[in-house]
This record gives C-alpha cells, structure tokens and sequence, in this order.
C-alpha cells in the first residue's frame, strides 16, 4: 500500500466484534490506484446503499462505515447462507498530502468509490527550463 495510505484498523468477520443488532463487522476489500493527482479507493460493500453509508475524516482518519439492510424476500426460507447480516467498517490513515476538502464520493452497484485529490501544493509541477 502507498505510503500516503495505511490501514488504521484489521477488521474481518472471524476477529470483529458483534455489532449492537448482533451481526458481523466486515472490512470492505479494497483496491486503491494512485495517480500525480491523488488516489482514488474502490470498497466493495454489497448490499450497502448510498444512503447507509458513512464517510468521516478525523486527525487524518478516514473511516468509511455501511449499514447492511437485511433483506429476505416473501414467503422464501434461506437454505444456505455465506453472506451474514452485519455492517462493513474500514478505517485508513492518510498523509497530509490530501486536500480534504475535495474529497468525493460515489456508490454504484455494490462499490463505493472515493476520490480523494491531492492538494495543489504536493502535486507534481513541470518547471521551464530557459536559454541563456
């Protein structure tokens, strides 16, 4: 992982506490592409809508939480299961090289995208170079 970005928390379904409605915490997978311009971060939070999802930056914290709906359709008995109830949390410690408040974010068909740009001061700059 880059040395902008460092995981602040480990969270996974077999280690993570139970949450107040008795399910799981999942930590989201995530893939993080970095750019000159900043990175932008894909978590994969199925079954997450944009309106149960939480983004908060703290000291430099970036913590990304989704509340999970449980779904089950009418008249239907579960057989087998491998997707449990529970809520998806991931916390992540940036550098100060972002600019907070240009930070975006986006969620379409189970993957929260976050865009978070650089700021202006540590973007890379060409310098002219002139004759004599």
């Amino acid at each position: 992982m880059t040395g902008d970005i460092t995981q602040a928390t480990e969270k996974t379904p077999t280690d993570a506490p139970e949450t107040r409605t008795g399910g799981r915490i999942y930590r989201p997978l995530t893939d993080i592409v970095e750019t000159d311009q900043g990175v932008s971060m894909m978590l994969e939070m199925p079954g997450v809508g944009p309106d149960h999802v939480e983004i908060t930056l703290e000291n430099r914290v970036l913590t990304v939480r989704g509340k999970v709906e449980q779904t089950q359709p009418d008249n239907l008995q579960l057989a087998y299961a491998e997707y449990g109830e529970g809520d998806f949390e991931r916390a992540f410690s940036l550098s100060e090289d972002f600019d907070p408040d240009r930070i975006e974010a986006e969620m379409r068909n189970g993957v929260l995208t976050l865009t978070l740009p650089r700021s202006a001061e540590t973007q890379p700059r060409r310098i002219a170079v002139r004759g004599a």
